[in-house]
């Protein structure tokens, strides 16, 4: 994928006229209500319709409900278009695509509830395990809370991370997945952030024990893993650190080329009127372009690794660690910006304003951190040059995606 593909989101989806247009639509619709989005907290509905209508929703859903199947370096691309107009709306739709991913590792049967009668379903997500499951004759009893679900008040289904009881006979993780219609969930509206404002990352909440079928759930260490499995594409087996950092980052990627559009305008015409400042000007628009194409250059390698196939360990933590590396980037470029508009930038609300608050937010999730990534990372290079005593390979040589995939850290919310 070039440059001009990474900037205008001209992947498989967007490869034809009818879907360049259906994603044209949806970043403009998301730009003109980015203003209102940031204000109630919430996507406009016509915003939500067209982007479910360009494909996000159905992006990673299988292919025999009528998915696409897609690939993360086109879902990068999208994403950091719509990110150009409110970074809230990519952000909702990178994960209406990535639930999509993660609702695949349920059973046939329960796939069928969700994509039955179409692939176009807005999955939100809280996968911070919380709540609790007892079992009951043909499911499970499921209540609680669970917070930063982005998105909840147009999501068509919501998967639901708790814990499983201390029960040996029960096959998988320590926590389960479970797919509960949205219309048995509450909202308690909790989502107050500096930035991010439009996600709606509110609370979901189960009044009391809802019954959840076995066909609607499934173990979250494999989802988290990616295991492979029958009806299982390529899309549906990385693991989740793999793809998970640079999707969250492609939101961070518009907004940040949305802010140097903006403060370029700005700058080009204060440079005209004083020429003293223009050198510094000058620095500032090239280093801050320095950044943010240095950005999209890692994201999209990172997006060719996710789509290659791999489930090694050490991709796994590279990804990580290049994504964490992208939002640094994003940030130092928007920082910058913003500093360099000084009070123009501060004094009244604005799209520069706007973006830096959303950087600063993206930049914050647990997913993007600079330090774990490094952590990890430097472990798995690291073990390369420890002395160790040879032995059999055995269970413990297998890849250890749990330990790059706490769940606790790809919470689908922005913290």
């Amino acid at each position: 994928m070039n440059r001009s593909q990474i900037c205008t989101g001209q992947g498989a989806q967007g490869g034809t006229p009818r879907a360049r247009v259906q994603l044209a639509g949806a970043v403009a619709s998301a730009a003109a209500h980015a203003p209102s989005a940031d204000a109630t907290g919430r996507l406009s509905a016509e915003t939500v319709a067209l982007l479910t209508r360009a494909g996000f929703a159905r992006h990673f859903v299988p292919r025999v409900w009528h998915g696409t199947e897609g690939t993360f370096s086109d879902l990068l691309a999208e994403v950091a278009a719509v990110g150009e107009g409110c970074a809230s709306a990519a952000w909702c739709a990178a994960l209406w695509a990535t639930h999509g991913r993660y609702a695949a590792h349920l059973p046939l049967e329960g796939q069928l509830d969700l994509w039955g009668r179409s692939p176009d379903v807005r999955i939100a997500a809280g996968l911070r395990p919380s709540g609790s499951a007892t079992r009951c004759s043909g499911g499970w009893l499921l209540s609680g809370t669970w917070e930063c679900v982005s998105g909840i008040a147009d999501a068509d289904w919501l998967l639901l991370a708790a814990p499983e009881p201390d029960d040996p006979r029960l096959p998988g993780g320590r926590c389960r997945l479970f797919a509960v219609p949205a219309a048995e969930i509450h909202v308690q509206e909790s989502w107050r952030s500096t930035g991010m404002r439009g996600t709606g990352s509110h609370t979901a909440v189960l009044d009391g024990p809802v019954v959840v079928a076995d066909h609607r759930t499934c173990s979250l260490s494999d989802v988290l893993a990616g295991t492979p499995g029958p009806g299982k594409s390529r899309c549906h087996t990385a693991p989740a650190y793999l793809g998970t950092g640079l999707l969250l980052c492609a939101p961070a990627l518009g907004a940040a080329r949305h802010a140097l559009r903006e403060w370029t305008a700005w700058a080009a015409r204060r440079g005209a009127g004083r020429p003293a400042e223009r050198a510094t000007l000058q620095l500032t628009l090239a280093q801050s372009a320095d950044d943010i194409e240095a950005a999209e250059l890692l994201l999209a390698d990172a997006a060719l690794r996710a789509d290659s196939g791999t489930r090694a360990e050490r991709d796994v933590a590279r990804n990580r660690r290049v994504a964490a590396a992208a939002a640094q980037h994003l940030v130092s470029a928007v920082e910058r910006l913003f500093r360099a508009a000084g009070t123009h930038a501060c004094s009244d609300p604005g799209p520069l304003e706007r973006t830096w608050r959303d950087v600063h937010v993206l930049a914050a999730h647990q997913a993007v951190r600079r330090e774990t990534a490094a952590a990890l990372y430097a472990d798995s290079v690291f073990a390369d040059f420890e002395d160790r005593p040879e032995r059999a390979a055995g269970p413990a040589d297998a890849p250890r995606f749990l330990a790059h995939s706490a769940p606790a850290e790809v919470v689908a919310g922005v913290h």
